[in-house]
C-alpha cells in the first residue's frame, strides 16, 4: 500500500501544481500491460518452435517419399510440406468426408497412435498406376474395394516405414501401420478436444495433385516435446555426406527392374494365311538381315542394335544410343 499524505502535504502539492512547479504528466504511468486473450478450450500446447521443428522433420520425410515411391508406382512423385499448425482434433475430424483414406499408425515406442490421411484422388491415382494404368483418378467418387485397400495398404506401409529416419534425432521410432479406415465415423480414435499438430503435405503424381495430412496428438509426443526445438535439433544433427547419399540413391535405382525388348521387324498377313499357317512357313518382315534392330526400354526407343548370339542364347549388340530429340 502506498504512503498516506498528510493534509498539509496535499495542500503543498496542489499549490505546486497550480504554480506550474510540478508537471502532472510526470506522474502518469505510461507502461501499458500487454494482455493476450487465452482460450481455455483450446490450450496452446504446441509452440511455434515445436511446429517449426515438426516441419523440418516432415520436410525430410517428404523428400524420402519423393525418392522411394517412384520405385513402386513407376512414375515421378513430388511431395512437399505446405503448412503446420496446432488445432483441436474435432476441427480436423469434422472436415473429413466419405470416402477417406485414414491410416492409423502405432508410434512405438511412444504411447498412442498418429494418423496419416491421404486424399481420395491421390489414392485412386496410386491404385491406377499399381494396376498398370497411367495414374488417373476416378471421375466419380465411390468406396474403395477390398483389393484396392490391400494395394493402398502396401503404399501406406512404405510411407509409414519412412518415418524412422526423420525422427532419428528425437526418438528411435518403430512405426507400424495398424489399419486403414475409409469411413469418417471410425476416425474418432482420440478425444475430440485433444490438441494435435496438423502437418499438411502436397503430393503430385503426374497431373494428379492432392493433400496428405499427418495428425500427431500432443499426448503422444509429450514425453519428447522438449526435444522438438531447433536448438536441440541442430545440436544433435549429424552431418550428412552427400557422396554417401548419392551412393545410396544409385544402389536403390540399380535394384529397379525395367523391361527391355528387341523388335526384329513387322509384317502384315491375311487372316486366311494365319489360319493355314504350318510349321516351316516363312513370314517376310519389313527389314533386311543387315538392318539394325530397334531396342525398346519399356515403350521408349532407346537403342539400335545388331542381332547375334552369346553363350548359345540369342543376343543383340548395341550399335547406337537414340537420344530423346532423335525420337521426335
Amino acid at each position: 500500500m502506498g504512503e498516506v499524505l498528510s493534509q498539509k502535504e496535499i495542500d503543498n502539492l496542489l499549490k505546486a501544481f497550480s504554480s506550474g512547479e510540478i508537471d502532472a504528466d510526470e506522474f502518469i504511468d505510461n507502461s501499458e500491460k500487454q494482455v493476450k486473450n487465452y482460450d481455455f478450450s483450446r490450450p496452446s500446447k504446441f509452440s511455434r518452435e515445436h511446429l517449426r521443428t515438426l516441419e523440418i522433420i516432415f520436410e525430410h520425410h517428404s523428400r524420402l517419399i519423393s525418392t522411394h515411391l517412384p520405385a513402386y508406382l513407376r512414375k515421378a512423385i513430388q511431395c512437399e510440406v505446405v503448412n503446420s499448425e496446432a488445432v483441436i482434433y474435432s476441427e480436423f475430424s469434422n472436415a473429413l468426408s466419405n470416402p477417406i483414406l485414414l491410416g492409423i499408425v502405432d508410434f512405438a515406442p511412444l504411447d498412442g497412435n498418429i494418423l496419416i490421411e491421404l486424399s481420395e484422388n491421390v489414392g485412386f491415382a496410386m491404385i491406377d498406376r499399381m494396376l498398370g494404368g497411367s495414374g488417373l483418378p476416378l471421375e466419380k467418387s465411390r468406396d474403395f474395394s477390398e483389393i484396392e485397400l490391400v494395394i493402398l495398404e502396401r503404399i501406406m506401409t512404405v510411407i509409414t516405414n519412412l518415418l524412422h529416419d526423420p525422427w532419428g534425432n528425437v526418438v528411435k521410432l518403430s512405426p507400424r501401420l495398424q489399419r486403414i479406415e475409409t469411413n469418417s465415423q471410425f476416425a474418432q480414435i482420440i478425444s475430440p478436444n485433444e490438441t494435435v499438430s496438423l502437418i499438411t503435405m502436397n503430393v503430385r503424381i503426374g497431373n494428379v495433385e492432392g493433400m496428405m495430412n499427418v495428425v500427431i496428438p500432443y499426448t503422444v509426443i509429450e514425453p519428447v516435446i522438449d526435444k522438438l526445438n531447433t536448438k536441440y535439433w541442430y545440436s544433435t544433427m549429424q552431418e550428412k555426406d552427400e557422396e554417401s547419399y548419392r551412393d545410396y540413391l544409385e544402389v536403390a535405382i540399380a535394384k529397379a527392374k525395367i523391361p527391355i525388348k528387341a523388335m526384329l521387324g513387322r509384317s502384315i498377313i491375311s487372316v486366311n494365311d494365319y489360319i493355314n499357317m504350318t510349321k516351316g512357313d516363312i513370314i517376310k518382315l519389313n527389314v533386311k538381315t543387315t538392318d539394325e534392330l530397334n531396342i525398346y526400354v519399356g515403350n521408349m526407343l532407346k537403342f539400335k542394335a545388331l542381332p547375334g548370339s552369346s553363350s548359345g542364347a540369342y543376343a543383340v549388340k548395341i550399335a547406337e544410343i537414340v537420344r530423346e530429340e532423335e525420337e521426335q
